[in-house]
């Protein structure tokens, strides 16, 4: 039996107890269902006050029963209270330390600020994706979410120096500032730029104001949801076909296609070779819809004779089998 169900057990008894005293001296005594009612509370809680109405020979014998079991029922309440703090505690303590195992174990993962609506729809992306995340959030209310879900989480605000570093700010991917005000976003990023110089920060901006601001304070790249709601309203009403497939190719029912990119390493089968190299389509399957040089600007729709060098990223469109054997090729 578990501590829950002792629980209800405990409450279920002194309920019956209490409901069984009280009928029991109204019916052997004759006494009025309060007295009743009094007379068995004084006796479970043993204060000794004393009966309030002469006892008779049966009533007598009815109370001796009376005190026995609440004896038995106190000290079984007792017994099943104390286990359920002991185990609560327990359980906090435990469950706190291997959030930390956990955290101490991280490297190359994102670290999501904010459990918001904004921050949970970036969490289940990237975990989609077989990414592993940690959530800083300062409600726990909302941070509960979080760890209900097997996501490492870290309870305070996210400005804080102490709570990045737990978080291992040092060893993330990628970092993400989606909490509810403009002002503690500023802060966050802030504090975030002054660790690393090179982590990708991406913030969410409420006001267009916020947007310079974040971008000056050491966001990568900043996006307003309202922008992003007002401008594929426009998209929907000018080009519904175009997010007709945008939708199905990723939305929730995702065809088997996907924009990705992939990294051309040095000696990898792709480096040194031309788009139009009968290696790259024969075995790759996927199209390339632009090139983003180690150094310089994104080529969009290069030709056939654009040459990949190592060190290259490429955005290309293509089932998940394609991508990955790309990447393959590409490392």
């Amino acid at each position: 039996m578990n501590i829950l169900h002792r629980v209800y057990l405990v409450v279920s008894l002194v309920t019956l107890i209490i409901f069984g005293g009280s009928a029991g001296f109204h019916f052997i005594e004759g006494w009025s269902w309060f007295d009743g009612f009094y007379m068995t509370l004084t006796t479970m809680t043993t204060i000794g006050y004393g009966e309030i109405h002469p006892l008779s020979h049966h009533g007598r014998i009815f109370n001796s029963f009376l005190i026995g079991v609440s004896v038995l029922t106190g000290g079984f309440t007792i017994a099943t209270f104390s286990q359920a703090l002991l185990q609560f505690e327990f359980t906090k303590v435990f469950g706190r330390r291997r959030m930390e195992r956990e955290l101490s174990r991280l490297e190359g993962h994102y670290i999501v600020c904010g459990a918001g609506r904004v921050g949970r729809t970036v969490l289940r992306e990237l975990r989609s994706h077989g990414e592993t995340c940690v959530i800083i959030e300062r409600d726990p209310h909302r941070a509960q979410w979080a760890i209900d879900q097997k996501i490492p989480t870290v309870v305070g605000s996210a400005a804080s120096e102490e709570n990045l570093k737990l978080a291992h700010i040092d060893r993330a991917k990628g970092f993400v500032a989606a909490v509810g005000t403009d002002a503690e976003n500023l802060y966050i990023i802030l504090t975030a730029r002054g660790f690393r110089s090179d982590l990708k920060i991406i913030a969410r901006a409420s006001e267009e104001e916020s947007t310079g601001k974040f971008l000056r304070a050491g966001a990568s790249h900043v996006l307003s949801p309202y922008y992003f709601v007002g401008t594929r309203i426009a998209q929907l009403l000018l080009r519904p076909n175009v997010l007709d497939f945008i939708d199905a190719a990723f939305g929730k029912e995702r065809l088997d296609v996907e924009i990705g990119e992939v990294r051309v390493q040095k000696g990898g089968s792709l480096a040194g070779k031309s788009l139009g190299d009968p290696l790259f389509h024969q075995q790759g399957g996927a199209i390339v819809l632009g090139i983003k040089p180690a150094e310089g600007h994104l080529v969009f729709n290069p030709a056939p004779e654009a040459l990949i060098h190592p060190g290259d990223c490429l955005i290309v469109i293509g089932s998940d089998a394609h991508l990955k054997h790309l990447e393959s090729l590409a490392s």
